[in-house]
């Protein structure tokens, strides 16, 4: 058991602020230049060998990285919610992280088994109540609660927490649109630097993580209402017996559901604040999301024109990675980043289609949470993620 002053020397150690990430560009030319002039005015540096570089920062909010890995310690985790694929999926990574250590994991169903893919230690499952949860943490044995249960479970536990100072992180909808929740946590699209300061996160939900990341690069270009096609692995219908993982209704089918107003409709329109129409399908394989997103646009645009914004805006991101030709689910499946690519561009050229496939068991849940924990705990965002 950690004394109460050795507990706040943990919490002080994951809490160091990052330092602020370099923003600073020449100054734009009065004149109106061409892009290229643009950019070629920015930051220009000599290299060892004399020829002219350019330290060229495109992205908004680029990566912390290393800046952000403040925190030597290891930090204990609590797994509630265990038995889902996403928990599994977080497990493994868990497993292979140099500085996370899980040390509880509760299941009601798995309650007195032991937990599989972890090495570092045995760990027996256990039907934790939010009071023996509220218990553990008051005696300093956590430092992060990750909630992986299903939307409108995990509020009882969060009530029992309180005001600790542990991290939680909620990996269901339920405070994805609250404003007082921490921080909301999309690396990519919200401050890192907000999210290394907070201790309440929300995560994402798959298809709004693949749906804000193909969209936002082009937000201000937009003429009209995009609209989503969304097909999805039966992974993303979770354990729980339905129509929609039954494998042999899927055989050689596809099932669309919830064509509008789908929760991932109202958390992608609410974040990226324009109103956006989500389509969703389910499919006979078992892991991966593909999108296919109709973008009109307000001024006449190139398909290079619309590639050369998403380079720009994901600059030096490591999980997300643009492509020329249309991604394919088969590819992103088991890895950890996002693929989008297409950008055709019709006869009009004011409506281009992107396309982005993502693993919504990897950076759709488990990779992305890991991110979260990582920067909140004061670690390198991506340490224990594998990067292809």
């Amino acid at each position: 058991m950690l004394s109460a002053t050795s507990r706040a020397l943990r919490i002080a150690a994951c809490r160091v602020p990052p330092p602020a990430a370099s923003t600073a560009v020449s100054p734009m030319p009065e004149a109106s230049p061409s892009r290229s002039t643009q950019i070629a005015a920015r930051a220009r540096s000599l290299s060892s060998t004399g020829r002219v570089s350019y330290a060229i920062n495109t992205n908004p909010n680029p990566p912390l990285g290393k800046k952000n890995a403040s925190n030597e310690m290891p930090s204990r985790i609590g797994l509630i919610g265990a038995r889902g694929y996403t928990g599994q999926a977080l497990v493994e990574l868990l497993d292979k992280h140099p500085n996370m250590d899980l040390c509880h994991v509760s299941s009601r169903e798995l309650d007195g088994q032991e937990l599989k893919d972890y090495t570092k230690r045995k760990i027996i499952y256990k039907n934790l109540s939010p009071e023996e949860v509220a218990q553990l943490d008051k005696e300093g044995q956590v430092d992060c609660w990750v909630m992986a249960l299903p939307n409108g479970v995990c509020q009882p536990f969060v009530r029992a927490l309180g005001q600790s100072s542990s991290l939680i992180i909620d990996l269901s909808a339920d405070h994805r649109f609250d404003g007082t929740w921490g921080s909301y946590g999309l690396p990519e699209l919200v401050q890192r630097s907000k999210i290394a300061q907070s201790t309440r996160i929300s995560c994402p939900g798959c298809y709004s993580t693949g749906s804000q990341l193909a969209l936002a690069p082009v937000l201000e270009h937009l003429g009209g209402m995009p609209t989503v096609f969304g097909v999805s692995g039966y992974s993303g219908a979770g354990t729980k017996p339905s129509p929609k993982n039954d494998v042999h209704l899927l055989r050689d089918n596809l099932m669309p559901y919830s064509l509008t107003g789908h929760i991932h409709e109202q958390e992608i329109s609410h974040h990226l604040d324009v109103p956006t129409a989500f389509i969703p399908h389910c499919a006979s394989w078992f892991r991966g999301i593909h999108l296919t997103i109709n973008i009109p646009l307000n001024k006449t645009m190139t398909s290079r024109d619309v590639r050369q914004i998403y380079q720009d805006r994901y600059a030096g991101e490591k999980l997300v990675k643009v492509v020329g030709e249309a991604p394919l689910v088969k590819s992103i499946q088991n890895r950890h980043g996002v693929e989008i690519g297409a950008f055709a561009v019709d006869d009009t050229g004011k409506r281009v289609v992107v396309c982005a496939t993502i693993d919504n068991l990897n950076k759709g849940a488990a990779t992305q949470c890991l991110q979260n924990m990582n920067l909140a705990l004061g670690y390198d965002e991506y340490q224990g993620i594998p990067i292809d």
